[in-house]
């Protein structure tokens, strides 16, 4: 995927906070250089003062946590994310004895098939197991909405805001105004709910937490916090070969013996150009027949071993003088002999010398970095996009992963022996990502098998789910008898197969109009809005083009209701080859009844085992082909109806009967805390009495 960068950018003396995101699907929300020197001086004298009343603020959270744990019925509330984690791999494993930590903890407690959220994507799920509400209250749909005033994509998680008032200096430009990022989410975190009543939160990399938000603990956030060019993930790729050259991410030349490179970084917030770090790959002798190389970032020299990562390599970018952005990459080199062909990681905001929060406090990476080294800050770590553009192959991916995950492992741990009372919740991501792009291990006639490996990696999702095993045996051995323990994934998998193009049928049905002659193109651009009456954009639905919401909306309020019944009734009678591929339409606004129901999709599909909207219509581009094989190696995914991928319950606590729901989690917990549930929340306490 490529990811376009916003033109804001705006400057700083000594102090920048830029901000961005983007996500699965849908152009990068861009890269912001925040604020004034009113804005620095303001930060200065509240931060003076924040310290003056430091001791006052620190007894009182004590004698608040004290009055607070008095009606908790625990001390300790542990909640292990493993994002994806099927239910059936994980029943059939344990029957097996290959996860002897889940098994234990399924016999002496709890296990029950937890279900998902509608639709089950990351980004929806997550946020309604912080916030304890469905869609229409947290205002999570997808990856990305759409601005109904544009048609445009955007970010659904965060937005970037800037300034429009400038004062130019020569060549430079200098704001007069404010700029940075909000968070788009609605609704209260339960975490933040404790807060209030002086619960301690540790929360790490926890989707959609970006930006950060103040609680009374700490925080690193997860999914959507961008790399340093503003994006959601855009690796580099260093060759010597012309024609070795992937489908995406950005390529950089090299002579064939190495030489001095410019890898391009974020816009400079002060002139209209994109700023660059410069590195040298050089040879530095022969070894068994072998070059031998190495790489040269400042005062850094780093051997390079072909199929070996490098350890992370800071890389500075200068802004102006007294103004600079750090961000760390590794390195793997894929040919060191004939040619030259090194791919680079995403540039990473650099967590010890931050460019912009991904903490809270903004301390706490620092402190995290200076204890364990460097750490992989995208919330989007795990290069899928490498391995499906060819920068990358399966075993570049893998070791990738799990140099992540031990990193994550690490803080866990860290963060666990400390713990004394209070919340403490981690999600780990491989799980997710690794299932993405291995799945089709698991399913031996799917279309992404064609000309690829079968054996190398077949064991691949097996493996991971025996390392997430040891991972809940971790974490068990910090749970005593005031403990409440959680292990949950938010959805499950299932194989993708199949790839429905819901615009192509929109058209087939008379329902949406292309202008004459236009190319399929990419997020909408081919539409004729004054004939289009439904259109579908990202992983989630279908949007009406009403008028009065949409720019140039044409559905009138009271046609509304017989459009979405008619898509709904011809929807589900939707066949491939004989086969139906949709199980269940959703109507939003009956489903639900929050305050947000009018700013997601009007339509969810919740498409049968094997299907998911196509890569094409994701993007909102329009062709003539309504189905079609998915030959990626992303081959495994959750974008299904929310009945077919629940996700997993562990847990140690004494459950009342009936379902288990994702958005339970929040409201069982505050319970377990003894704090009253908001009224808000839509979940209810699964705890017994």
């Amino acid at each position: 995927m490529r990811w376009r960068r916003s033109h804001t950018a705006l400057v700083v003396a000594v102090a920048a906070f830029p901000a961005a995101a983007a996500a699965y699907v849908g152009p990068g929300a861009g890269f912001a250089l925040i604020s004034s020197f009113l804005t620095i001086a303001i930060a200065f004298v509240a931060a003076f003062f924040a310290f003056l009343a430091l001791p006052v603020r620190a007894l009182l959270r004590a004698w608040r946590r004290r009055r607070s744990l008095e009606w908790a019925r625990v001390r300790k509330t542990i909640i292990l994310g493993l994002d994806g984690l099927e239910p059936e791999i994980c029943e059939a494993m344990m029957e097996r004895g290959e996860l002897p930590n889940l098994a234990r903890l399924r016999a002496s407690g709890t296990y029950r098939r937890l279900a998902t959220s509608m639709p089950a994507l990351s980004p929806v799920a997550w946020s309604t197991f912080a916030t304890g509400s469905d869609p229409s209250r947290h205002g999570i749909y997808d990856f990305i909405a759409r601005d109904p005033r544009t048609y445009a994509p955007k970010l659904s998680s965060s937005e970037v805001y800037g300034t429009s008032r400038f004062v130019r200096l020569g060549p430079f430009s200098f704001p007069t105004g404010r700029a940075g990022v909000r968070g788009l989410r609605k609704s209260r975190t339960f975490w933040s709910v404790l807060s209030d009543h002086g619960v301690f939160s540790s929360v790490l990399r926890v989707p959609i937490t970006f930006p950060v938000e103040k609680i009374d603990g700490v925080m690193v956030a997860g999914m959507c916090v961008p790399d340093l060019r503003g994006s959601q993930g855009s690796f580099t790729f260093i060759t010597s070969n012309p024609a070795r050259k992937p489908d995406g991410g950005v390529t950089v030349a090299i002579p064939a013996g190495g030489g001095e490179v410019a890898i391009p970084g974020p816009a400079s917030p002060v002139r209209n150009e994109t700023l660059t770090a410069r590195v040298s790959i050089r040879r530095t002798g022969v070894r068994d027949g072998r070059g031998r190389f190495e790489l040269v970032a400042g005062a850094q020299r780093v051997p390079l071993e072909q199929g070996t990562y490098t350890p992370w390599v800071r890389l500075t970018f200068r802004a102006a003088r007294g103004v600079t952005l750090s961000g760390i990459v590794r390195f793997l080199p894929v040919s060191l002999n004939g040619s030259i062909a090194v791919y680079m990681t995403p540039i990473q905001i650099d967590p010890e010398r931050p460019a912009m929060p991904v903490s809270y406090p903004n301390v706490f990476s620092i402190y995290l970095a200076k204890l364990m080294g460097p750490f992989g800050t995208l919330g989007l770590l795990e290069d899928t996009g490498a391995l499906n553009d060819g920068a990358i192959d399966e075993q570049g991916f893998l070791d990738q992963a799990y140099l992540y995950h031990d990193e994550r492992r690490a803080m866990w741990s860290h963060t666990l022996a400390r713990l004394r009372s209070g919340l403490a919740v981690c999600v780990f991501d491989v799980s997710d990502r690794l299932q993405h792009m291995f799945f089709r291990y698991l399913d031996p006639s799917h279309p992404a098998n064609a000309g690829r490996d079968l054996t190398r990696h077949a064991g691949a999702v097996e493996d991971m789910y025996k390392r997430m095993d040891a991972l809940v045996g971790e974490t068990v051995r910090h749970v005593d008898d005031k403990t409440a323990l959680f292990v949950i994934s938010d959805h499950g998998f299932k194989t993708f197969r199949r790839g429905v193009n819901l615009n192509a049928w929109l058209e087939r049905e008379g329902l949406l109009v292309t202008r004459d002659a236009a190319a399929p193109g990419e997020y909408l651009s081919a539409i004729d809005w004054s004939r289009t009456r439904a259109y579908a954009l990202g992983l989630g639905g279908i949007f009406i083009n009403r008028k009065g919401r949409e720019r140039h909306g044409i559905v009138e309020a009271s046609d509304v209701d017989a459009l979405k019944r008619r898509i709904c009734e011809r929807l589900v009678t939707l066949e491939d080859g004989g086969v139906r591929c949709i199980r269940r339409v959703v109507d939003v606004a009956h489903e639900w009844s929050g305050p947000y129901k009018e700013i997601g999709p009007d339509l969810l599909p919740g498409y049968e085992v094997g299907y998911r909207v196509s890569w094409d219509c994701a993007k909102g581009a329009v062709r003539p082909e309504l189905f079609e094989d998915n030959t990626k190696r992303w081959s495994g995914d959750h974008c299904m109806d929310a009945d077919v991928v629940p996700g997993v319950l562990f847990t140690n606590v004494p459950l009342s009967t009936g379902e288990a729901r994702l958005m339970d989690l929040g409201p069982t917990v505050l319970d377990l805390f003894g704090v009253e549930v908001p009224a808000y929340m839509t979940g209810r306490s699964l705890a017994a009495r």
